[in-house]
């Protein structure tokens, strides 16, 4: 593996040292001082955990594996999730963050992450255009429309994910989120898995960046770095979540900012960045599709099994058996599923098209000027209307994606269509 690779290995652990030094010294000198502190440090070990779950891909198939790597590249935004459905159980001052990272980052996935595979997509595939080359990638140019053509394989998770976000409005309607309600989408989560799990094994992903140094290495090194990764940062993140999360409330506090926004934005931008990185990286490489179809899968492990452990968590941390919403939960919720249900609409005839992208990131940069629950149920309002519009448009492509959770997978293949390309 290159100098470069330890480098930024040796830049990880760098920044978690801190963490683990003051977790283990118990040193806790300012609110502010530990949000810097911690949230580098998880931020050094999603790094980690990103580079060695691509690079395990490799050693490892099957449902089981699928089950694991799913849990171990999740693992910041649960652990930061989960303690403050945990502390809410003992806590009540905690139960409007219980809901607060998990929404938050379902949003920024979408509404950043999404379009900006988009546009890097089509930017590549112009420029091949211009240089003459017969490769675009997965993007397509057709006069002045271009768009992102996606695989026929995440048809399966864009039907799972159009069942999740519409049983999500039950949440809102509820108004809690009932033990009995986390332990059906935690069901769905296990039946997504194998269902994905017998979709036929097409060739791995070519990986990039960080990922192809540590799968360079001969096997039983590779094997051994990627245990190694995982360990360590796992270790890092177990110890830091606590105070990180602490961290979080405690400063907005200290410094007059809303806590529950910056539980919402600013933990999601630390655990979600890696993600986000590895995704551009695919796109640069002309192959959009495969970012877009990991994004979507994390959204369906949000909606399903990070959801659906928050009464759980709050249940072990002495509340009851069922997570109450305040009314700005309710409203975001109600916010997350609408935006969620327009997503998969744009998505749903597997052309992800670059007004669509721009679409999106505008109404997600909206919400920030969007303060009261009147603006928030408005937008709400406004992405349902997007949806059935959209909907109605794609209405062909419906059924058979309602219907592809029920299906046999089929290995992930680009549709290849003979369009005229300028």
């Amino acid at each position: 593996m290159p100098r470069t690779a330890w480098a930024k290995i040796a830049l990880c652990l760098a920044f978690m040292a801190p963490g683990v030094v003051f977790r283990l010294t118990g040193f806790a000198p300012h609110p502010v001082v530990d949000l810097f502190i911690f949230g580098g440090a998880v931020v050094a070990a999603s790094f980690l955990l990103a580079w060695a779950a691509e690079a395990a891909q490799l050693d490892i198939s099957g449902p089981l594996a699928i089950a694991i790597l799913a849990l171990i590249a999740v693992l910041p935004e649960y652990a930061v999730d989960l303690y403050y459905a945990f502390r809410s159980g003992y806590d009540p001052s905690y139960e409007q963050f219980a809901a607060a990272n998990m929404l938050g980052s379902n949003r920024l996935l979408l509404g950043f992450g999404w379009p900006l595979v988009v546009f890097v997509a089509i930017i590549v595939a112009v420029r091949a255009i211009r240089a003459g080359r017969s490769r675009t990638g997965d993007a397509r140019i057709q006069g002045r429309s271009a768009f992102l053509q996606l695989d026929t394989g995440v048809r399966m998770e864009i039907g799972f994910l159009v069942l999740l976000a519409l049983v999500a409005f039950l949440i809102p309607i509820l108004g809690i989120i009932p033990m009995w309600f986390g332990v059906l989408l935690i069901l769905v989560f296990v039946v997504y898995l194998w269902r994905a799990g017998q979709a036929e094994q097409g060739e791995h992903e070519e990986l990039v960046g960080m990922a192809a140094n540590i799968g360079n290495l001969p096997q039983r090194r590779r094997r051994i770095t990627v245990i190694a990764l995982f360990v360590i940062a796992a270790a890092v993140i177990l110890a830091s979540a606590e105070p990180f999360a602490t961290a979080l409330v405690d400063s907005g506090s200290t410094l007059g900012i809303d806590s529950f926004f910056l539980v919402q934005w600013l933990a999601p931008l630390s655990s979600e960045a890696p993600e986000f990185i590895v995704a551009i990286l695919f796109a640069l490489r002309g192959n959009g599709a495969a970012a877009i179809g990991t994004l979507i899968a994390s959204k369906v492990n949000q909606w399903s099994l990070l959801v659906g452990s928050l009464p759980i968590a709050h249940a072990l941390g002495g509340g009851g058996f069922d997570v109450v919403l305040d009314a700005r939960q309710t409203e975001e919720f109600v916010l997350t599923a609408s935006q969620t249900l327009m997503g998969v609409a744009i998505i749903i005839g597997l052309r992800f098209h670059r007004w669509a992208a721009i679409a999106l990131i505008a109404l997600f940069a909206v919400q920030f000027a969007v303060t009261g629950t009147t603006g928030r149920y408005v937008l709400s309002a406004a992405h349902l209307l997007i949806a059935l519009v959209v909907f109605w448009i794609q209405r062909r492509h419906i059924v058979p994606t309602l219907a592809a959770p029920f299906r046999r997978p089929t290995q992930h293949q680009v549709l290849e269509e003979p369009l005229p390309v300028q």
